[in-house]
């Protein structure tokens, strides 16, 4: 019958029912939809689980008693709460895989380890509360699109990287098309920026502030993007104060960061230029202000992505492997999969390595994903300094990693209209914009120009420019796919 679902209802019946002589009804058919319904005793010991379930074919929707569940896309829904039987839910025909909502993380971390350090910082700030910044406020209204402004970019000399890579040649043939679109899946971006607004992808179909869903993709006044760590449209890079950062760790304005380097805007007569100055970003936001996400929220951002519009996703985040002796995070893998079968090219940050040292994604037994991941549309970038020498913290991986790029110092936009190489210069503490999460962003950048100037080529044809162009180097013989770095100049006459 057409339009027909299945659905599989258990009901537990108690002893004394059964004693009275009731029928258990274990299956019922029904037709418009599927649900699965499950109870379990309630009596057992509480204990809050936070689960991915891949429906069977056939099954299009699932509830469960006492638990919220969420429908993340056509096969995958998320399930919360308590009295979770992972046993009973793995031998259910409605349930075709089961996993954890595995965590994923930024990886870079600028936290004080040195207890005595944290001591001394602590009992300063005791002292002087006022050396705490004002908090910021999430959520700013989204300007228009500002009147286009030209003038050189004051501040692009300090960009290193771009001036390594050859942006400049590659710039004769493309700045980019403003119909090619990037998302950055990170933390955010700050709309407000001047050199990153010019930039910001504008949803065509949506009519900004109205309350409705215009394009009816599930997601209301979407104009600019979507954050899905707040559930609503105003994607903000919330950066944490730098003094909770030392301490705690977070989110530094990493999203804002690295939009910089694809699209700042070009020849606006401000701050800098990213490798694709006039190409358009597209904000999502599944990172919080502590720096850490879940695999659901990561699965809604790169579904939104692809279905509105992307070309290119950046995604600079991910972790130290999966975890031992637990399923595999599927629900991600087919998250990239659904990414290659719409052609949408995956960039992803190589890793940060363990406690900051780099090592092999191809042998060690925690590869960083998704960059390890085996689908053809992954392009994974490992961090690169001023010297062609590899960063001590990027991974790499002559199979599963497959090109470098500048990831050391890296100079770019930062959350409150600022510019720096630098996430924090206080208390006798310093750190600087490294990692391959820096790294990522220029390839994304690369793949935007060459697209601009040909869009007629597939994904593919893309990559293989990417690390066809790549100039040999020696930190990258026998670590890389490609042996090489990004080289954005032979890559534009590719």
């Amino acid at each position: 019958m057409e339009g027909q679902k299945l659905s599989l209802l258990i009901e537990h019946e108690t002893k004394r029912d059964l004693e009275k002589g009731s029928q258990m009804k274990k299956m019922a058919l029904y037709v418009g939809s599927a649900i699965v319904a499950l109870s379990f005793n309630a009596q057992s010991a509480p204990k809050k689980q936070d689960l991915l379930i891949k429906l069977a074919p056939g099954f299009v929707e699932f509830q469960m008693q006492g638990a919220k569940v969420e429908k993340l896309n056509e096969s995958w829904v998320r399930v919360q709460g308590s009295h979770l039987n992972l046993q009973s839910l793995e031998k259910n025909p409605a349930v075709e895989y089961v996993q954890p909502n595995y965590k994923i993380s930024l990886l870079e971390d600028y936290r004080i380890e040195d207890p005595l350090r944290r001591a001394a910082l602590a009992k300063m700030l005791a002292r002087n509360p006022q050396l705490r910044a004002a908090a910021r406020q999430d959520n700013p209204a989204i300007p228009d699109a500002p009147q286009p402004t030209t003038g050189a970019d004051p501040l692009f000399s300090k960009q290193w990287g771009m001036l390594d890579i050859g942006v400049a040649d590659g710039w004769k043939v493309s700045k980019g098309n403003p119909d090619i679109v990037v998302a950055v899946i990170d933390t955010g971006v700050d709309y407000t920026h001047e050199d990153l607004l010019p930039n910001m992808w504008r949803n065509p179909r949506e009519i900004p502030d109205n309350g409705i869903d215009d394009d009816g993709n599930g997601y209301i006044d979407d104009v600019i993007g979507w954050d899905f760590v707040g559930n609503d449209n105003k994607p903000y890079d919330l950066a944490v104060d730098t003094l909770d950062g030392l301490f705690k760790g977070g989110n530094p304005g990493h999203g804002t960061h690295c939009a910089g380097n694809i699209a700042a805007r070009g020849d606006n007569g401000k701050g800098i230029a990213g490798v694709a100055p006039n190409v358009k970003i597209m904000a999502l936001r599944f990172i919080g202000m502590t720096g850490g996400g879940t695999t659901a929220d990561a699965i809604k951002a790169i579904h939104y992505a692809v279905d509105n519009g992307a070309k290119i996703m950046n995604n600079s985040w991910g972790s130290e492997g999966e975890e031992p002796g637990a399923p595999e995070n599927q629900a991600l893998r087919d998250a990239v999969q659904y990414a290659q079968d719409k052609g949408v090219l995956f960039v992803a940050a190589a890793g940060n390595g363990h406690k900051g040292v780099g090592y092999d994604n191809d042998t060690d037994k925690l590869p960083a994903y998704p960059a390890s991941y085996d689908h053809d549309i992954i392009i994974s970038v490992a961090a690169l300094d001023s010297g062609d020498r590899l960063g001590s913290f990027s991974n790499w991986g002559a199979k599963t990693v497959d090109i470098g790029a500048p990831g050391v110092k890296v100079f770019s936009t930062v959350v409150g209209q600022g510019y720096t190489d630098t996430v924090i210069d206080k208390f006798g503490f310093k750190a600087t914009w490294d990692g391959t999460s820096m790294a990522a962003p220029h390839v994304a950048g690369a793949a935007a120009l060459y697209w601009s100037a040909h869009p007629e080529k597939s994904w593919q044809e893309v990559k293989a420019a990417i690390l066809g162009s790549a100039k040999k180097i020696n930190a990258l013989a026998n670590k890389s796919v490609s042996g090489g770095k990004l080289d954005v100049k032979a890559l534009m006459s590719y």
